[in-house]
């Protein structure tokens, strides 16, 4: 068989393998967006096989485990990971041109050197005792990320929380940096009282702050903001379907949270009003202390309320929105901007039908000072495949500057996501040195290099602000 994971995977051309390998492959990683637990990273957790850092939590393979017939008791139910790995190894073949197909096999590759095999029925024994032998010499957490040259990570994390791991994995041996984000979408979140009254509790209890107002909520938001500063927080984010944009006053948005705490239900516009205030404040947070706010737009999410109930959310029941996103986002960012309260921004879009959208959205409020001041994000989710990122390069070179991009993130629970890293970087390079052989751009691999080499990790290192060095 000829290897499927070889040296020059997704590159088709000598310009690309160039770029590839002489730019773009040594690169550290930075991270700054992902779903990893911070516990396990600060304490180093081990597995016992490859099913358990493998399929535990990834509703990407759950989805297509799904799709193919697989009983639910092998995706999130009590089969043993032997038969859960079985299970996944049996639906190979039939996700041909599924991204799953390229992420997996590269895995395979990259962190338990098995590039001569493809995953099926027939070998996943094979391949089940080939990838123990790596357990059993103790694969941990802190290998698989200085493995992947992983600099940096920034997980995401909610004002209520503790930051404990954050602190302890500060103070280990490992060669990589840790750093929460601040995520606050359960501070905006009064559609459902109940649940929005039992967190107001919880930020109350974690600010030490008696939260009976709608100015105490902002006073203990703001003193939560400052503790995740002084722990190197430099990133926030929202998962938002949309931007909102509903102007309300003072005594309206008293009224409102008011309403809420009583246990009564807002209505739309009132919902509409309440995240609007809160999304402005946390931008004017962010741009006080020099943060990079994050906007994930047009996530439809929990679609099967069969499965929510049962499983709860983020289990592989999500979709891609197709709601309006821009004239809310200009509202929203022009406010900011007329305050000078703009920090920088990335917007990532769910949606392909946003690429241009977003693309020159973002050219309506650079600032002429920060390059690349606000920034689009990405191919992210369902986009985080070779279409997807090509598009999004495309978008952002016809109607932006591809030069000032901060590249890719994982995204992700897993930790041997990283090497999306190496796929957004063969993929960019492929369709640089396309443009190179097609003679749409010079053949000057020092300029172009060195743009991949911004895009893979400079611009990251410098647009955050962060203390490390240049690559």
């Amino acid at each position: 068989m000829n290897q499927f994971i070889s040296e020059h995977f997704l590159l088709q051309s000598n310009e690309a393998k160039v770029l590839y390998h002489e730019y773009a492959a040594d690169m550290p990683i930075i991270d700054y967006h992902s779903h990893l637990p911070p516990n396990e990273l600060a304490q180093n957790k081990q597995w016992q096989n490859l099913s358990q850092v493998w399929l535990d939590g990834d509703h990407y393979k759950w989805r297509q485990m799904r799709t193919n017939g697989v009983s639910e008791y092998y995706c999130t139910g009590n089969a043993s990971d032997r038969e859960k790995f079985d299970q996944f190894a049996s639906i190979m073949p039939y996700i041909l041109r599924n991204p799953l197909y390229h992420w997996s096999h590269l895995e395979l590759a990259r962190y338990f050197d098995i590039d001569d095999v493809l995953l099926n029925t027939d070998n996943a024994d094979e391949i089940w005792h080939r990838t123990s032998a790596k357990f059993d010499a103790g694969l941990s957490a802190h290998d698989l990320l200085e493995q992947s040259h992983v600099q940096l990570v920034c997980t995401t994390d909610d004002p209520v929380d503790s930051l404990e791991y954050h602190i302890q994995h500060a103070s280990s041996k490992s060669k990589v940096s840790m750093l929460p984000t601040w995520r606050p979408d359960n501070a905006m979140a009064v559609e459902n009282p109940t649940k929005y009254n039992a967190y107001i509790d919880k930020l109350s209890a974690v600010a030490d702050i008696d939260i009976s107002h709608f100015q105490d909520l902002l006073t203990a938001l703001y003193k939560r903001h400052d503790y995740f500063h002084s722990l190197g927080c430099r990133l926030s984010d929202h998962g938002l379907n949309t931007c909102s944009f509903i102007p309300a006053s003072d005594q309206e948005l008293a009224t409102i949270f008011n309403k809420v705490r009583a246990g009564s239900l807002p209505t739309p516009t009132e919902v509409e009003q309440f995240k609007t205030a809160l999304l402005l404040e946390f931008a004017r947070m962010d741009a006080k202390k020099g943060w990079t706010k994050q906007l994930h737009l047009g996530a439809l999410r929990n679609n099967n309320s069969r499965m929510n109930e049962t499983l709860g959310p983020d289990k592989g029941f999500d979709s891609i929105g197709d709601w309006s996103q821009g004239e809310k986002l200009a509202l929203y960012l022009d406010t900011l901007d007329r305050e000078e309260s703009l920090p920088k921004t990335i917007i990532y879009n769910l949606n392909p039908s946003d690429n241009e959208m977003i693309a020159t959205m973002i050219g309506n409020f650079q600032d002429g000072k920060t390059a690349g001041k606000l920034q689009m994000g990405s191919g992210w989710w369902f986009l985080d495949q070779k279409d997807g990122i090509e598009r999004q390069i495309e978008a952002l070179s016809q109607l932006g500057s591809l030069g000032r991009f901060v590249g890719m993130l994982t995204d992700s629970r897993s930790f041997l996501s990283f090497t999306r890293h190496e796929y957004f970087r063969r993929v960019l390079c492929n369709v640089l040195g396309n443009d190179i052989k097609q003679g749409l751009l010079p053949k000057d691999f020092n300029l172009i290099g060195n743009l991949v080499k911004d895009i893979c990790y400079n611009n990251a290192a410098n647009y955050f602000g962060f203390d490390l060095p240049k690559a």
